[in-house]
């Protein structure tokens, strides 16, 4: 099998693999760089419909994704009511396989002396993040997690930056996340964590 075949097999199986994504915005950059290798391919062995085809995917993949990156999306931040848990108990139930992958450790039962932060977008609530407040100005982060059809970060830098001045208000310098996965390590690096080489399952992010 000649380079140029292995070549368009990668651009099928890249856009196979976008149909099974959850999330929109990897769906639409897999299905983008699939149909560009593909289109590339159809271009390279003179079939013409095949190049047409996924070249016009590529355009509607690139508007769309352009379209998404530039959405005034409006954010809002509530914490749990004392004794309400309705909306925070149904994201744990619906969530709770998805959660899992994360946060293996996580019973999906709200820790003792735990706050609890609902993240809302356009008034839909996508977001729990689940912290506690620790000696030595530490915020201790024992659930950060966005359901799937918004995971692309915008909401993890409005809940940062929006409660950025009331922890400093209150004292605290550092917010402490631990995850042995390497899908949220890279999450949290992503976002400004910093791994701590002593302990490489622990991250550190200056409030």
């Amino acid at each position: 099998m000649s380079w140029l075949e292995w070549y368009g097999y990668a651009g099928s199986v890249l856009v196979a693999v976008s149909l099974m994504m959850k999330n929109m915005w990897k769906l639409r950059w897999i299905n983008l760089a699939g149909a560009a290798i593909f289109s590339t391919y159809g271009l390279l062995i003179g079939a013409w419909p095949v190049f047409a085809l996924n070249a016009f995917i590529v355009l509607v993949d690139a508007y769309y994704i352009w379209q998404m990156w530039n959405t005034s999306d409006f954010f809002s931040i509530e914490p749990l009511p004392p004794g309400d848990q309705i909306v925070v108990r149904r994201l744990l139930d619906f969530y709770q396989k998805d959660i899992k992958t994360f946060f293996p450790d996580f019973n999906g039962t709200i820790p003792t002396q735990a706050d609890v932060l609902v993240i809302f977008r356009n008034q839909v609530p996508v977001g729990l993040f689940i912290f506690r407040r620790e000696s030595g100005g530490l915020v201790r982060i024992q659930l950060d997690y966005v359901i799937p059809d918004y995971r692309d970060l915008k909401n993890a830098r409005f809940l940062y930056d929006s409660q950025r001045d009331l922890f400093k208000g209150q004292g605290f310098h550092s917010y402490m996340a631990v995850s042995p996965v390497k899908s949220h390590q890279s999450y949290l690096e992503k976002i400004g964590f910093i791994r701590d080489t002593a302990h490489p399952d622990h991250f550190i992010k200056p409030i």
